[in-house]
């Protein structure tokens, strides 16, 4: 069985791109991007633990 670890990241609208290919450079993948409260955009991402 797989098991997962998991990351939050926080998105900065004009740098979405860059900030998602980044982390999928280190083997994230990203499940979803939610709006918090204030506005703000965070990234839920998950990998395979080593």
């Amino acid at each position: 069985m797989t098991t997962w670890e998991y990351a939050t990241v926080p998105l900065i609208v004009h740098a979405t791109k860059q900030i998602l290919d980044q982390w999928g450079q280190d083997g994230w993948e990203l499940v979803t991007v939610l709006q918090s409260g204030e506005g703000n955009l965070v990234a839920y991402l998950k990998r395979p633990k080593a």
